[in-house]
């Protein structure tokens, strides 16, 4: 907008890159631009730098002359589902590193200081409380087998990370368990919404086609669940019927998405009225987790205080 053309601006960007993959990316763009190949195929050509979703509007950009207007969308969607995500993680990190902590302390507990006390026990020569006994019993097991429960923990994860990234049916099942959860399960259904709907929203307002707007999107949905509704979706405009059908029959999308997404199919109006539900769910997701924060503190803190003093 400033008036300085694409080489120049992506020559300016890629000395000021502080990510050497980015930067190498934007010097072989600039080298493909500056040979006469459209900004569009030379972005193509880094696929981990570049997503499907930023290549498609910027073919769209090219084609109608809005380049500026599209990176500017561009910016602004990749910005919020930056800001959204990365609130949504530490939420979720908190309680997840206090949990960790709360392990720690209770195997250290068991293993060093549980076992100092059983000597003045058994001088006592009395029949101790049942807890007493099983808090013992634990200790003396982990001190002998103590690698058990931590190998068990190592394999597990190996065994969840392979499965996850190569069974498509199993990470499906984990993101569903993920959306059933109470409390964070809605957190996550409305970050997903927000994100499908705000990337919806960008390409309909690129001129994307629609059935390739919502391919894009199922691929970049970052969640099976909803993906596989958005191809439901697909499927359903493909056979003449509404983008709409679909949503309502899945429990994911509440009353309030399907309702407005009809209003927009009806009216013309479906790239605003996306935008709107990206608006309002964003806005849901930072209240949610603004309450989620100040409730969880004081929680954990009661539990990890709850898990000492039973040992105590």
């Amino acid at each position: 907008r400033a008036g300085v053309s694409l080489v120049e601006a992506t020559n300016i960007l890629a000395k000021q890159a502080t990510s050497k993959p980015l930067k190498k990316a934007l010097e072989k763009v600039e080298e493909d631009v500056r040979a006469g190949i459209p900004f569009s195929d030379a972005v193509q050509k880094h696929p981990k730098v570049f997503p499907e979703l930023f290549v498609n509007m910027m073919k769209s950009g090219e084609a109608t002359g809005n380049i500026d207007d599209t990176l500017e969308r561009l910016a602004n969607s990749y910005e919020k589902s930056f800001r959204l995500i990365k609130k949504v993680q530490s939420t979720l990190t908190y309680p997840a590193m206090l949990l960790v902590l709360i392990v720690v302390v209770v195997f250290f507990m068991l293993i060093f200081i549980v076992p100092t006390f059983v000597e003045s026990f058994e001088s006592m020569d009395a029949e101790l409380p049942m807890l007493t006994v099983l808090t013992v019993a634990l200790g003396e097991w982990l001190r002998q087998y103590w690698w058990l429960p931590i190998g068990a923990v190592v394999i597990g994860v190996v065994v969840f990370q392979y499965l996850y990234r190569n069974n498509e049916r199993f990470h499906y099942t984990v993101h569903y368990m993920l959306l059933k959860m109470p409390i964070f399960g809605q957190l996550l259904q409305k970050t997903a919404i927000a994100r499908l709907t705000r990337n919806l929203s960008s390409l309909f307002s690129s001129a994307v086609p629609i059935l390739q707007a919502l391919t894009i999107s199922q691929k970049v949905s970052g969640n099976p669940v909803v993906g596989k509704v958005v191809l439901d979706a697909r499927a359903s405009l493909e056979k003449g019927s509404t983008l709409t059908e679909p949503f309502e029959k899945s429990w994911i999308f509440p009353p309030m998405v399907t309702s407005m997404t009809r209003i927009g199919e009806s009216t013309g109006s479906l790239d605003y009225m996306l935008e709107k539900i990206a608006d309002f769910y964003e806005e849901e997701v930072e209240r949610t987790v603004d309450t989620l924060k100040s409730l969880i503190e004081p929680l954990m803190i009661v539990v990890l205080a709850g898990a000492v003093g039973i040992i105590v």
